[in-house]
């Protein structure tokens, strides 16, 4: 889940706190753009995909092949986010992953709002939202710069990625609240890492790059946040 930033010259720490700015308000307003149209996006999914799409998309080793398509989809949205050529592009790129996203989570909330509680996904959506909010004030206030966590959520993440394509392949549950919670420490760590990227590393005109991996990452945090809700409210 790591995506490329640019350093030193043209940077935001390097640039004028004018351009800083009005860079910071792009990227922010970009990402509030991107959650607004994956609500939306959802919201139309939910209540016209039939349940037996999303049971085939389960079955077997079909989510395997649906995880597959995401990867190879989430790589190319990201390549087209940082074109240095081409801002339609750009937006092609965000639009493209806020719709593998969507797609991605559909049948975690189809489950939620068929199975659990109607507050349930209320509540994940708010609890993401104030961790995120958390993250972003305290690198915002401290204004560290997290980039030494790179390798570490690396290596977080292919740790979980063999864990999720081993339990598809063998069928043993990764369900429960030791490895969603595990997600979302490391989706903390995610955030924490673009956000300093943000005030650091990514060139002032890199905020559609820039609100696409903190939306990866807000995206990421709420499907395991609802996990967690999902998993409480069983009990």
């Amino acid at each position: 889940m790591s995506y490329d930033v640019s350093y030193g010259y043209g940077s935001a720490a390097t640039a004028e706190p004018s351009e800083r700015a009005l860079f910071i308000r792009r990227t922010y307003s970009h990402l509030a753009g991107a959650i607004l149209a994956f609500i939306a996006l959802e919201a139309v999914l939910v209540n016209t995909v039939p349940f037996d799409v999303i049971a085939g998309m389960l079955g077997g080793y079909n989510w395997l092949l649906v995880l597959g398509a995401f990867m190879v989809a989430s790589w190319v949205a990201q390549y087209w986010a940082r074109s240095q050529t081409s801002p339609a592009l750009q937006y092609l790129g965000l639009g493209l992953y806020v719709v593998v996203e969507a797609i991605i989570m559909l049948p975690l909330l189809i489950i939620a709002a068929d199975f659990s509680g109607p507050s349930v996904i209320p509540t994940a959506g708010i609890l993401t939202l104030a961790t995120f909010g958390g993250l972003t004030i305290t690198v915002f206030v401290t204004r560290k710069d997290f980039s030494f966590l790179r390798p570490i959520l690396a290596i977080g993440s292919l740790i979980a990625l063999g864990l999720i394509v081993a339990a598809i392949l063998f069928r043993f549950d990764l369900g429960g609240v030791l490895f969603a919670g595990a997600m979302v420490v490391l989706m903390s760590g995610y955030i924490l890492y673009y956000t300093s990227n943000v005030m650091h590393h990514y060139r002032t005109d890199q905020h559609v790059a820039a609100a696409l991996a903190l939306f990866a990452a807000v995206a990421t945090l709420f499907y395991y946040i609802l996990q967690l809700v999902m998993e409480m409210n069983r009990r």
